[in-house]
């Protein structure tokens, strides 16, 4: 699979996820086997570069993989504009999101909601395109409700444009993340395209990704939830794709240490206070359906310092092997 000049081996990316998707985490997926990984979503709205989201969600520094930068917004010059500062900072690609289904998103024209109307994707995208000199993706939903599922529209607009590849999540906007991914229309999309396609959307496993590749005929499959409190998903997923079956799962204490360092990481990048309260999430997802985790992780969240955070999460982990020998997997 190519995305311009980048060649990408593993075609298994990380979708990007406000909140989610920051730098530690891109970097620990990619290194069990992402080949691909696309950040948090950064506003177009000049006033807001300067803020301390932004300028985190903006930090580049030791990526360890292309960089590729998702924009949002509804102005077609300042979508240019946004672009062109962030490939200044770094980027290497631009993502555009007309996917997101956020009210605080869709309400100002942005995200999902921008495919009402698609003579404004195709300026966004025209005008985008045309701002830099780096690949320039698109993600983006089969339509805005089930009566209005315009992907085939979309795709050819965004083809047109010259978008390098798209991405797309097998939802509506109406549809948010509730009911089943759909590929269907994903599937007759991909028939007509000649720019690669990412399907993204309740892919949890590695035989759902290659279900979902064989009925779409896409070029890669694109993870967002599947992946949060277990990114060795991606190695999972990438050995059954070349092997046809799974690898043999990690032990407990892989899989402790791969949170412990996920923590630390957290810690690292945001500081004490911010590292700490952006860390109880990704400590919920890791271990919420252990023996004893939903307790652990009401007394974890209890903890305010780092260092506690990370000694509580490391005594509870220590205990682990009293009740179970493996992680919980559904896909084993």
């Amino acid at each position: 699979m190519k995305i311009g000049d980048y060649s990408i081996a593993c075609p298994v990316a990380l979708a990007p996820m406000a909140g989610i998707t920051d730098k530690p985490f891109r970097k620990l997926c990619r290194d069990f086997g992402a080949g691909w990984a696309v950040g948090e979503m950064l506003t177009s709205d000049p006033t807001l570069r300067n803020t301390r989201k932004t300028l985190r969600r903006s930090d580049f520094s030791g990526e360890n993989g292309v960089v590729a930068v998702q924009i949002a917004g509804s102005v077609p010059e300042q979508m240019a504009q946004a672009a062109r500062y962030n490939v200044a900072l770094g980027a290497q690609v631009i993502d555009i999101n007309m996917g997101c289904p956020a009210k605080k998103v869709c309400n100002v024209q942005a995200g999902s909601a921008l495919l009402q109307n698609e003579p404004l994707v195709a300026a966004i995208l025209q005008a985008v395109v045309a701002a830099v000199d780096v690949p320039v993706t698109l993600k983006t939903r089969l339509g805005w409700h089930d009566e209005h599922k315009n992907l085939p529209v979309i795709a050819k607009i965004a083809e047109e444009s010259g978008i390098a590849a798209l991405a797309v999540h097998g939802r509506t906007r109406t549809q948010m993340y509730r009911g089943e991914a759909e590929y269907d229309l994903i599937a007759e999309v991909k028939g007509r395209l000649k720019i690669p396609l990412w399907v993204n959307g309740d892919i949890t496993s590695p035989q759902k990704a290659a279900a979902v590749l064989r009925q779409t005929a896409a070029d890669g499959v694109m993870i967002g939830r599947g992946a949060q409190g277990r990114p060795w998903l991606f190695r999972d997923i990438k050995y059954f794709l070349e092997h046809g079956e799974l690898p043999p799962p990690l032990d407990l204490a892989q899989c402790s240490q791969t949170a412990l360092d996920h923590l630390r990481a957290i810690h690292d990048f945001y500081g004490d206070y911010a590292g700490v309260r952006i860390a109880r999430k990704h400590i919920g997802w890791y271990i919420g359906a252990l023996p004893e985790g939903e307790a652990a992780r009401r007394a974890i969240n209890t903890v305010d310092e780092a260092a506690a955070q990370y000694d509580a999460l490391a005594a509870y982990l220590e205990r682990l092997p009293e009740y179970t020998d493996s992680w919980p997997c559904s896909y084993r």
